[in-house]
């Protein structure tokens, strides 16, 4: 029996929405670049050691774009050397002051993200902004929220409807057109899933920008990771969407590690390591969550693509651990270990766990 292939699959997903490509660094964002997994420092941006060390965490994690925040002359002080040592493309994320964009740019950063709803006077600063991003090569992401979206639209739409995060962008888009600027990519976020896939389905109808898409205050685990996978699995499945940030109550390297697998379950981006488990039953002669949990810890950071079932009982355990590349299906205190569709070992369920790692590094070194 050959090797599961967790490369990429073929999956139902539509072709992608054709969008205009931009580079944020040296990663393509739109056309027919792969889709990117963005995220955010929690870390104050001044503190240079502590931010850089959390985009190292972040870029180990699968992290391909981050975006630190700039609310003050400290931060904006601490972008040249960030800019210039961080392994992935740093991104500035400017609110109130359109002056920290200027400074962002001359800082080297690889990208701005702007919120007009919330810059003082902004569209009187867009010809001076385009300006400064020709000449540097910098790319403006316009990210209109919910939470701050402008007076005058609201007072319109009554609320943060679609239309009204949709014409926000757009008409932000329009002004940086006006001269000439169109390195642009849009999010139109909101914290309900309906309404941001409403506002992503209406956008990616009326422009061919590059989008990012983003349920904003999605909350903590479960809450957000469930919102975001239903969100980006209906959009991206559609064709809409060029990058990704799971937004969570939680440290930014989870953000990144749901990301990579809403991708990977879309068969848009390759798969690693996957672990097959059943949810347990009155059948399960062992216990399979922490079994689960024990051998999803041994496998932490496992490099190669790996299917691994791990299957409490004889009922569906000999099957799923045959369709596996390695597997263990268990009962009375052992566990029959599967390679490629053959049981080659029975051992006792305290070797469990060291006998599949011992597997697996065996799968590695015979196949890479």
């Amino acid at each position: 029996m050959t090797a599961v292939n967790l490369g990429m699959l073929a999956t139902t997903v539509r072709p992608r929405h054709r969008t205009r490509q931009i580079m944020v660094g040296h990663v393509p964002v739109g056309g027919d670049a792969p889709v990117s997994v963005q995220s955010m420092t929690t870390t104050p941006t001044a503190d240079i050691d502590a931010t850089l060390q959390q985009i190292a965490e972040l870029t180990a994690a699968g992290c391909q774009i981050v975006r630190v925040a700039v609310p003050s002359q400290d931060d904006a002080d601490a972008l040249p050397t960030i800019a210039a040592k961080s392994p992935i493309p740093v991104v500035a994320d400017i609110h109130f002051q359109p002056r920290y964009v200027f400074a962002a740019i001359d800082a080297g950063c690889a990208a701005i993200r702007v919120n007009p709803g919330n810059i003082k006077k902004f569209d009187d600063k867009v010809k001076q902004i385009a300006a400064a991003a020709t000449a540097a090569k910098v790319p403006i992401r316009i990210g209109v929220n919910a939470g701050s979206l402008d007076p005058r639209l609201l007072a319109k739409h009554g609320h943060a409807t679609p239309e009204a995060l949709v014409e926000s962008a757009l008409w932000e888009c329009s002004l940086f057109e006006e001269h000439g600027f169109r390195d642009l990519k849009i999010s139109v976020k909101h914290h309900d899933p309906l309404v941001m896939i409403a506002a992503y389905r209406l956008l990616a109808q009326r422009c061919d920008y590059p989008l990012h898409l983003g349920v904003t205050e999605a909350g903590p685990p479960p809450q957000g990771t469930v919102k975001s996978a239903v969100a980006f699995g209906v959009l991206l499945s559609e064709g809409i969407g060029d990058t990704i940030r799971v937004s969570l109550s939680a440290p930014p390297v989870e953000e990144v590690k749901i990301g990579a697998q809403i991708l990977a379950s879309l068969g848009l981006r390759p798969r690693k390591l996957e672990i097959v488990s059943c949810p347990s039953c009155g059948r399960a002669q062992v216990d399979v969550y922490t079994l689960a949990a024990k051998v999803e810890a041994a496998f932490d950071g496992f490099p190669h693509p790996l299917r691994v079932a791990v299957m409490g009982c004889v009922v569906n355990g000999p099957g799923e651990a045959r369709e596996a590349d390695l597997g263990v299906s268990c009962g009375n205190g052992k566990g029959q270990i599967f390679v490629k569709g053959e049981v080659i070992k029975t051992v006792p369920e305290h070797q469990i766990v060291e006998t599949l790692v011992d597997e697996a590094l065996r799968i590695a070194r015979a196949t890479h």
